[in-house]
């Protein structure tokens, strides 16, 4: 089942008594919609609106120890829009079957998940305010020369920062994935300088490659950290797919 809400062309879903359901604009039934000809154009954007929903979702549950503390209340509406994009770069398939799996493959297909924010509320570009390097070849995230105070867009009450990444294989046909966490860097907000380097291990496994950081923030009362404001001002985004 496909748990989504929205329009697409001439489909609304949305959610009713008896679960999640779609419709056409003037009330077509649903029946007719699978079988009459003047629909066959709706029957093609409904297969592939499920094609961008369930990718999404399958991109989600890969990175879900990153994403749980770290999204808005529209990710999957936005995800399954960028997944779409995502879709419609597949210039091989026929209409209708068009997916997320051959588009992916495109640079085109790549850029439309690249630099997505998982929390449109926290944007990495302004959260993380200096420059890193990032080499995929060898999993390492570096920033150098990192000052806290300086170099972060920080909420107010934050007395702590954590950072950490992600890579990620993920077969959109097979679902196959594999997934290699970098160590975890906590830092004091103050003005102390170092060089923070996040190493994650390469995913050896098929599909696409994504590249992920997540920062979080905390504030320290008593010696213990608590995550600030419940997570709602932490970050993540893809910085790279390949």
């Amino acid at each position: 089942m496909i748990k989504i809400e929205g329009t697409l062309d001439d489909l609304t879903f949305y959610k009713g008594e008896d679960g999640y359901l779609v419709r056409t604009k003037g009330g077509v039934s649903g029946d007719r919609i699978k079988t009459d000809p003047k629909f066959q154009r709706t029957r093609e954007n409904g297969r592939e609106f499920a094609n961008s929903a369930k990718s999404g979702k399958l991109l989600r549950r890969a990175i879900r120890t990153l994403l749980k503390d770290a999204k808005d209340t529209r990710v999957t509406s936005r995800l399954t829009q960028a997944m779409s994009k995502v879709k419609n770069s597949d210039v091989t398939s026929t209409r209708g079957d068009r997916n997320v799996s051959v588009g992916i493959l495109t640079p085109d297909g790549k850029n439309h998940l690249k630099g997505f924010d998982f929390n449109n509320k926290s944007i990495l570009e302004n959260v993380l305010e200096t420059d890193y390097s990032l080499d995929t070849s060898t999993g390492i995230l570096q920033l150098d020369d990192f000052i806290p105070m300086q170099d972060i867009g920080m909420p107010l009450g934050a007395t702590h920062v954590s950072l950490r990444s992600m890579f990620l294989s993920l077969d959109f046909t097979t679902r196959e994935k594999e997934i290699h966490f970098s160590n975890t860097v906590n830092l004091t907000i103050d003005e102390i300088v170092s060089d923070v380097v996040l190493t994650a291990n390469i995913p050896t496994g098929p599909g696409s490659k994504f590249y992920l950081l997540a920062m979080s923030f905390f504030q320290e009362v008593n010696g213990t950290q608590y995550p600030l404001n419940n997570g709602s001002f932490n970050a993540l985004q893809i910085l790279e797919v390949i």
